[in-house]
């Protein structure tokens, strides 16, 4: 039997959608989903971090330098805010998958029933069911902090949103163990073609290429779940709107900040940080930062890190494997805002608590308060970009990521949304506009996916029994980690 809170997730894009009066735009709901046990593994999450930006050596060599229409496109949360997902249709006729919506990479890759590592818990590409499917000779890499993965370079038709053109991707035959699963199927990077491992330009720079945007940009609202009494491990997770913006979402005009450098990772500059009221100047090559959705943290220069806790009382640096975590006492409200030159962006205290710690991994048993884990963290020094912003800044702003001129927007919230008002709602906001998505495709026993068809533009029948199943997907079960 299939479980409330399943259907609750599988139907949940129907109950976003509706017509689209025009076209130029996509507006593409986002699902969360997450490990189970959040804080327990942190010190992966660090140290994934670091190696996806390079701050540490391993032992592999890395291939991968990670990092006039509208498509309103459906996010799914992960784990109470570890990663967003969304909806990618591949091959002919249409398979659909989950896959983590990355600004931090540019690489598009799926994993395939000839995949001999993938769990069955991974919803597969069959290859042999796409009659577009075009299989080269090529092998590659690619590796991630996280993991690594390894798979035949293909082509096939690919469709996000209401877009749909032949795309160059990675179809994996193995990956590594926890770099992907819960449902997740891969990765659809947002990045630019110059840090494409597959030497080859992104789904959303091929469509900006080709003049087939509305505006030469795409913008993000990513709802909050990190508050949530129960654990969650997929949810209603906000909105990719692709080719444009969508007003209804934030208030006032969109801040835009020119990138700093050529285009690659979407690289701003870190102007300041203010901690309890207390501004930390910074700036220059030590405020290089990466924009980047598919981290769930944020990543600090180690003095910086050091300045940021020594303003929050009680505070102290974990070691062993935490190192580079910071605990502080969990009935201090941590307040912070950050700066790229103009606006001083706020982040909830509500995102820069991750849990509660206990006494072994703080290593104090004669603790007088309970610590928490904070939401910034050391990510080490010597690298470039020098600091990692991810989703724990992200969902406090809308975001606008624009190709040309190349910028990186923030925008304020509209008031009520889950993010602008720290609300335990698990999905206030209603976001209308919203383009219907392909069917779900279903994992079959075995681990492989059961093609799909694509849906029409009107709204689908089942809309109304879908809108009420939506608030189950608040109970679902467990946490997951980011990349």
């Amino acid at each position: 039997m299939i479980s409330l809170p399943l259907l609750a997730i599988a139907l949940f894009p129907f109950a976003l959608a509706a017509h689209q009066p025009g076209a130029g735009v996509v507006h593409a709901p986002i699902v969360r989903r997450s490990h189970s046990n959040r804080v327990a593994n942190l010190p992966k999450a660090v140290e994934a971090l670091r190696k996806k930006y390079g701050y540490q050596v391993t032992n592999v060599k890395s291939t991968n330098s990670k990092r006039g229409n509208i498509a309103a496109i459906p996010i799914t949360d992960e784990d109470n805010d570890s990663s967003y997902s969304g909806v990618v249709s591949i091959g002919t006729p249409p398979q659909n998958f989950n896959l983590v919506l990355d600004t931090g990479s540019s690489d598009l890759w799926v994993a395939t029933t000839s995949c001999t590592s993938c769990g069955s818990d991974v919803p597969e590409f069959q290859t042999s069911k796409s009659s577009t499917y075009k299989a080269t000779s090529s092998v590659l890499g690619i590796n991630y902090g996280s993991g690594s993965a390894q798979g035949t370079v293909a082509q096939d038709s690919v469709t996000f949103g209401s877009f749909e053109m032949s795309q160059e991707f990675l179809a994996v035959t193995n990956v590594s163990t926890g770099l992907i699963g819960d449902g997740l199927s891969g990765i659809m990077g947002l990045g630019f073609a110059s840090i494409s491992s597959l030497q080859t330009t992104p789904f959303w720079e091929a469509l900006y290429n080709a003049n087939n945007l509305s505006e030469p940009l795409f913008s993000f609202y990513l709802e909050r779940y990190v508050n949530q009494a129960n654990q969650i491990s997929a949810a209603p997770g906000g909105v990719l709107t692709l080719g444009g913006t969508n007003s209804s979402l934030y208030n006032g005009s969109i801040e835009y900040i020119d990138l700093t450098g050529p285009p690659s990772y979407w690289l701003l500059t870190v102007s300041s940080v203010t901690v309890q009221g207390k501004t930390i100047t910074i700036g220059g090559p030590s405020g290089l930062a990466a924009i980047d959705t598919g981290t769930t943290l944020i990543g600090a220069p180690t003095p910086y890190a050091a300045s940021i806790w020594a303003q929050v009382p009680g505070s102290m640096e974990l070691s062993g494997d935490w190192q580079g975590l910071y605990a502080f006492p969990c009935d201090t409200n941590v307040t912070v805002h950050i700066s790229f030159g103009g606006t001083n962006w706020a982040i909830s205290p509500l995102d820069m608590n991750l849990g509660t710690l206990n006494n072994t991994i703080i290593g104090n048993a004669n603790a007088t308060s309970q610590m928490c884990a904070g939401g910034i963290f050391d990510i080490g020094i010597g690298s470039t970009p020098a600091w990692i912003v991810g989703d724990t800044f992200l969902k406090n702003v809308y975001s606008v990521f624009r190709a040309s001129p190349p910028a990186v927007g923030f925008a304020q919230l509209a008031s009520g949304s889950n993010s602008s008002t720290g609300s335990s709602d698990p999905n206030p906001v209603q976001v209308t506009g919203l383009t219907p998505l392909p069917t779900s495709t279903c994992a079959s026993s075995s681990g492989s996916s059961k093609s799909g068809s694509t849906n029409s533009g009107s709204p689908s029948p089942i809309n109304n029994i879908a809108l009420s199943l939506t608030l189950l997907a608040s109970v679902a079960g467990c946490f997951t980690l980011f990349l």
